[in-house]
């Protein structure tokens, strides 16, 4: 609310108190709402492998309960009365507790790995969507309700001014979550206190209704000259706008959180930092008088949203930069969207049809970017074009156009297409790209960035000429895409599970050719094509790591060992299977399955593995790993290798201490299983080491560094933590001075009812900060 409501509503809060209970009851249902959206998407996490596309599928299926929410706002107002409205509102929130308390509905089974959108939304529409439709229906009603009971007050002429109060509970409820909420409260704490909110907020409605009787306040709005007046009908072509200014900025939000965790960096919030901004727009766009004017947001929009289509594709740089300006530019965009959409907002009696249409939006720009463009694009190339898109909402000038407009224009599209040529040219004398790289010492990408940065300034000189900037922001964004990648792609493929590609990279010492696997930033995987080095695994599990050293010492401890491997990538442990070994993959990804079996790509599985012997061939088990290894007997592997920690996606839910407790079970007593902990942004060997201890398990730790004068491929730096059944399992690691004790780490054990993320993270920037 703004400074001026929060004085109206201070100058008789004992005279009246609908406004401060309409205030309250709208921020509490509002944190509620976007409290219970984390909350919910962790519980089901584990059902999915921890795949970060949960998600902004789950975001899809909260935007779709939003917008059946505000329907049956919208047909609630067709009751005259408000009373009526009142009551069967609150006899709906009484049908819906009874979902409560939270929990993930077992009725469909367990995903099937191959389709699991339908699975995740059909699950959640059973657990959570009646109480979270209703509690989002709440925001419209309560407005519209004000709307009414206020009715010839100041304050009554702007509800929306409560739609400002509602997106910063959200806001403000959002952020909690990692920050407080998480690192506090188990999950089963946390589902019994948001019941319990649940509860509150009914009493705070039951309270509305009793005011509402008390007062007969249906009569008194009738007779009021100033109640509610009925406005002319929105248009269909304004409801087709407005529906596309809210569409761009959700589009926008999942768009991004795909592309920082695909194609920038790994981080472990990128699903909390967009939504919270994005939720911040709202609460600046609908406030009386913004704190950012309309004009200052055009100009900076203008400024970020170009430069951030010009590094889409850019691999280069500072992360935490690229970090920065992708959420810079998506706060400024968005805002832009909302503010135009304020603007356009219709008559108090309108309300509900505004905030409908609104949602509707929400819903056709998450499902664009959740459901269809991963099926229609084979990377996260619904970013750039939502980027270029939203500069369609930026207002034109209607001023004669200049001269110096028109060259400027003309001279940005030529800059656009010098990079297209100049790489025509080194693409048909190598001689002269390879001297150009010798003697300028600048990349490709690095020039075409240079050279678009004119092109970018001319766009911000032009950018009232809505048209001309957009179409400069198209050549750019093609420009950047054909050229700007930093690899050579054999392939790329994209699941639910996130966008997999094979780059052949050259490595003379390791014989040519070399195709490496990489999901978003982290390579799963390499493998020279030269036969003299294809058949020896590489990076992570090469023989001189902690995976390699513990996949030798148990192999030497018998003429045959059962292995099992969580995360197959590109099949590398593979490498070592001997003909009279048993070894199974356990993979929630298809696709990988796939990849790493097809010899055109990879051959550590169809090539170089022994498979005529007793073990047969190499078994994929897909689906989740936790649910898969519960069903495997105890005591069945002598090695067993947890390696599904990639630093763009941690399933924490396989590394809790039950987790733990059920690897130990399915090990020989005298079987290792390695846990790989590497990871670039979080400390999860605390946690880790946390639950061994709980578990009084033996173990030990390693961090290795890779070899400087290796091949580039042949190795890669590892930590990894192992741990047996008994003392015997360890005992010739023990005695490797390679191998240490780790202090106690003074943290708390994940558990599957708490998992600290906020704390890892905090941890891993700490030990950073400290290094010298």
């Amino acid at each position: 609310m703004t400074d001026t409501d929060i004085d109206s509503v201070a100058s008789e809060p004992m005279r009246n108190p609908a406004p401060v209970l309409f205030a309250v009851a709208i921020f509490t249902s509002a944190a509620l709402v976007f409290v219970v959206q984390p909350m919910v998407t962790k519980l089901v996490l584990p059902m999915l492998g921890g795949s970060p596309s949960v998600w902004n599928t789950s975001m899809v299926f909260f935007q779709t309960a939003l917008l059946a929410g505000y329907a049956y706002a919208h047909a609630l107002q067709r009751l005259k009365a408000v009373r009526s409205q009142l009551a069967i509102h609150l006899a709906l929130l009484l049908l819906a507790g009874l979902f409560l308390p939270l929990k993930i509905s077992g009725l469909l089974g367990e995903p099937n790995p191959a389709a699991p959108i339908g699975w995740l939304l059909a699950t959640l529409t059973l657990s959570v969507g009646a109480p979270f439709a209703v509690l989002s229906a709440t925001a419209p009603l309560l407005q519209a309700w004000y709307a009414r009971v206020r009715a010839g007050h100041a304050d009554g002429q702007n509800p929306y001014v409560l739609y400002a109060a509602s997106n910063l509970g959200s806001f403000l409820a959002l952020l909690a979550y990692p920050v407080v909420i998480e690192p506090l409260m188990s999950l089963s704490g946390q589902r019994a206190s948001w019941s319990g909110g649940y509860a509150t907020f009914m009493l705070l409605i039951v309270a509305l209704a009793w005011l509402v009787w008390r007062r007969r306040l249906d009569d008194a709005v009738a007779s009021e000259p100033g109640a509610l007046p009925a406005s002319p009908a929105i248009p269909w072509r304004e409801k087709a706008v407005l529906v596309l200014l809210a569409a761009g900025p959700s589009s926008m939000m999942l768009g991004v959180t795909a592309h920082l965790s695909t194609d920038v960096a790994s981080a472990p919030f990128l699903w909390v930092i967009p939504l919270a901004l994005y939720l911040l727009t709202f609460v600046i766009a609908f406030q009386n008088k913004p704190i950012i004017p309309l004009p200052i947001t055009l100009m900076i929009a203008a400024a970020v949203g170009i430069v951030c289509i010009a590094f889409t594709a850019s691999r280069s740089g500072n992360w935490a930069m690229m970090f920065g300006l992708h959420l810079s530019a998506f706060f400024f965009l968005a805002l832009m969207c909302h503010q135009r959409l304020a603007a356009r907002r219709p008559a108090p009696d309108r309300l509900t049809e505004f905030y409908l249409l609104m949602s509707l939006g929400g819903v056709v720009g998450g499902a664009f970017t959740a459901l269809l463009a991963p099926v229609i694009f084979r990377t996260v190339l619904e970013y750039p074009l939502v980027l270029v898109l939203v500069g369609l909402a930026r207002p034109s000038s209607r001023t004669p156009i200049r001269k110096w407009e028109v060259y400027t224009f003309v001279a940005a599209v030529l800059i656009c297409l010098a990079p297209i040529v100049l790489k025509g040219v080194f693409d048909a004398n190598w001689d002269l790209a390879w001297a150009w790289s010798r003697n300028v010492n600048v990349s490709m990408e690095q020039t075409t960035q240079l050279i678009l940065m004119f092109a970018m300034i001319a766009a911000f000189m032009i950018r009232d000429r809505m048209p001309a900037y957009v179409i400069i922001s198209a050549l750019i964004a093609i420009v950047t895409l054909s050229i700007g990648r930093g690899y050579d792609w054999a392939l790329t493929e994209r699941s639910f599970f996130g966008v997999m590609r094979v780059a052949d990279q050259t490595d003379d010492r390791l014989g040519g050719s070399v195709h490496v696997l990489m999901h978003g930033t982290t390579l799963h995987g390499a493998q020279p094509r030269d036969p003299a080095f294809a058949c020896k695994p590489t990076l992570y599990y090469a023989p001189a790591t902690p995976i390699g050293q513990v996949t030798q010492a148990v192999q030497s401890r018998a003429w045959g060992i059962r292995i099992g491997v969580v995360g197959q990538g590109s099949g590398a442990m593979a490498g070592y299977k001997r003909a009279e070994d048993r070894l199974t993959f356990f993979e929630i990804d298809p696709m990988v399955d796939r990849l790493s079996r097809d010899p055109k790509w990879f051959s550590f599985i169809n090539g170089c593995a022994k498979q005529n012997g007793p073990g047969g061939t190499i078994d994929t088990v897909l689906g989740d790993a936790r649910l898969s290894l519960v069903k495997q007997p105890a005591g069945t592997y002598d090695l067993l290798l947890i390696d599904a920690f990639s630093s763009d996606s941690v399933p924490t839910h396989l590394l809790t201490e039950e987790a733990i407790a059920g690897y130990l079970r399915l090990l020989k007593p005298t079987g290792v299983v390695i846990l790989h902990l590497s990871n670039r942004n979080l400390d999860i060997t605390g946690p880790a080491e946390a639950a061994a201890r709980a578990l009084k398990a033996p173990h030990l730790h390693q961090i290795y560094f890779e070899d400087q004068n290796a091949p580039d491929m042949a190795e890669a730096s590892t930590e990894v933590l192992i741990l047996s059944p008994t003392e015997e399992g360890l005992a010739e690691f023990t005695a490797d001075r390679r191998w240490e004790n780790l202090p106690d780490p003074k943290v708390r054990p994940w558990t599957d009812d708490y998992v600290n993320l906020f704390g890892s993270l905090w941890r891993h920037l700490k030990a950073q900060w400290e290094q010298p």
